[in-house]
């Protein structure tokens, strides 16, 4: 039977208590039955006591009025954070992987402003329509492994995993080598259409049969000069901001190494539009999604990627939490645990900041805020809004020294590590949306939503909670907006667009006309109302 938090905590105080009663009890009938005896086990317990402290370590010595005190060690282990880099979990099905590639410039801004792309005037997009079709032409140059198993199983180390290396730099043919078996990554397959022409399909979710979006592979042997083009055919959204002037990312190893350039948003004759691929996951007339784009590689013999957003794995998370952890300064207002660990056994971080606080009433005086992100693993947008808000709250500037003084911030920066570990666009490994299972999540499922509410229901007990916001991105509306819950109560109402309306007037990035406070029937289950 599962129990709440508030019971589970409620009867492991009463069978404490019941313990605690039935051990004095005991102890009372001893001393009726035997007074000399009382003594001798006293005495045997002061010499247990220093005898037992050379065969554990989880006795501990302060010092109290000048004396040695001891008392139990906390036990960090079973929700700190390790003090260097955990490799993840994958699940029981993938059998090889690829190193994390080391992107030096991954974090880097290009140092110029990027223009949209710009549709020549005339183009058509319906003349592209009813291209791509099911009939596969040409030949497979790159493939993914199948999964053996339809459903989540179990997961292993990577350390048990077979690491494949990457394909060589350069080889003496002009065909290109993907790869995409490393982590946060996703293509499926690459099939060669023409001497410079690709076909690319994306991997769905694992364990569905939906859910593309998100991509991320590695391209070598590139031969600089030609002009290359790359389609993916199995894209599900009707629309894209590709149509409104984004371009795909790439990052070049040479790049990096020569001229200290990280991604950059690059391409053109970029189109995204309907094919005559009919949709596998329903029924109907529905049919799949293309994008294109053309591209010329800058190098011979580089090692390139291509990727819809800026990726940000699980990896680049604990590197960030160590630095963090590893500040003298930013240590002692903050505080890193494991909130729990997810399907796949992958740690779910924590992270509490506020200013300590000298007295007790002083420290239930302040108010909460919790702020979560990357429920969904391909909106890797959410892990750099995270990330600058961490740096921002954990800074020296006298803002931020305000909000520790006054709040308690409860910060999850990565709730689906899962996902983000495979390369899913929005699934965990249970195959399932974690964002629209808010309302009656099952523990065993979805750990880190239940989790995330129970330490919400602790909370309400002690402060008050004042704000919740659940950082996404949108793939098809532009600049920073907000979603909320409207307020039907009289006293409350208009409330939720107060803090949306003060970020408009900080900010001219932030779009309070973008905002939504209607909420559909389809996003109650999500953290919107939860």
């Amino acid at each position: 039977m599962d129990l709440s938090s508030d019971s589970a905590d409620s009867l492991a105080l009463s069978e404490a208590h019941e313990w605690g009663y039935e051990k004095t009890r005991l102890w009372e009938q001893d001393e009726s039955n035997s007074e000399k005896e009382v003594p001798a086990r006293r005495r045997s317990s002061t010499i247990s006591l220093k005898d037992v402290n050379s065969r554990t370590t989880q006795l501990v010595f302060g010092m109290q009025d000048g004396k040695r005190v001891p008392k139990l060690k906390e036990p960090r282990s079973l929700y700190c954070v390790p003090r260097d880099v955990v490799l993840p979990r994958w699940p029981v099905g993938i059998d090889t992987v690829c190193p994390k590639p080391d992107l030096s410039h991954n974090h880097t801004p290009p140092p110029f402003n990027e223009e949209f792309y710009k549709r020549p005037s005339g183009a058509n997009l319906r003349l592209l329509e009813k291209v791509d079709t099911d009939k596969h032409e040409g030949t497979v140059v790159y493939q993914l492994p199948l999964m053996r198993f339809p459903f989540y199983t179990r997961s292993r180390p990577t350390a048990a995993l077979e690491v494949c290396p990457f394909p060589l730099a350069q080889y003496d043919d002009d065909v290109l080598r993907f790869e995409s078996r490393f982590e946060c990554a996703n293509l499926f397959r690459a099939r060669r259409v023409g001497p410079y022409e690709y076909e690319l399909e994306l991997r769905w979710d694992y364990f569905t049969m939906k859910h593309t979006q998100w991509f991320y592979f590695r391209v070598s042997n590139t031969k600089a000069g030609p002009t290359y083009k790359f389609t993916i055919i199995n894209l599900l959204k009707s629309g894209s901001l590709y149509n409104e002037g984004m371009k795909p990312l790439f990052y070049s190893e040479r790049n990096a190494k020569n001229k200290n350039l990280g991604w950059l948003r690059m391409g053109h004759n970029i189109h995204y539009y309907k094919n005559n691929i009919r949709r596998k996951d329903c029924k109907g007339e529905r049919y799949q999604y293309s994008l294109t784009w053309q591209f010329q590689f800058p190098y011979n013999g580089d090692v390139c990627y291509f990727s819809h957003c800026y990726p940000y794995s699980y990896t680049d998370l604990q590197k960030d939490l160590l630095e963090i952890a590893n500040d003298a300064v930013k240590s002692q207002y903050v505080k890193q645990r494991i909130l729990c660990h997810s399907l796949g056994g992958n740690m779910v971080h924590l992270l509490t900041v506020t200013t300590p606080s000298t007295h007790l009433t002083e420290a239930k005086q302040k108010r909460a805020v919790v702020v979560t992100a990357r429920v969904h693993p391909g909106e890797t947008n959410s892990s750099y809004m995270m990330r600058g808000f961490i740096n921002f709250i954990t800074g020296s500037s006298p803002d931020a020294k305000v909000l520790r003084d006054n709040f308690v911030f409860k910060i999850v920066p990565m709730l689906n590590p899962d996902g983000v570990i495979v390369g899913n666009y929005r699934s965990s490994l249970a195959a399932r949306d974690l964002n629209r299972n808010y309302k009656n999540p099952i523990k065993d499922a979805y750990p880190s939503i239940w989790s995330v509410k129970a330490m919400i229901r602790r909370m309400l007990t002690e402060r008050e909670v004042v704000l919740y916001c659940d950082l996404h991105g949108h793939s098809r509306k532009m600049n920073v907006f907000m979603y909320g819950c409207e307020n039907k109560e009289p006293s409350l109402r208009l409330q939720e667009r107060v803090f949306p309306n003060m970020m408009s007037r900080n900010t001219s990035k932030f779009k309070y006309s973008s905002c939504r406070f209607k909420v559909k029937k389809k996003k109650v289950p999500t953290a919107t109302l939860r």
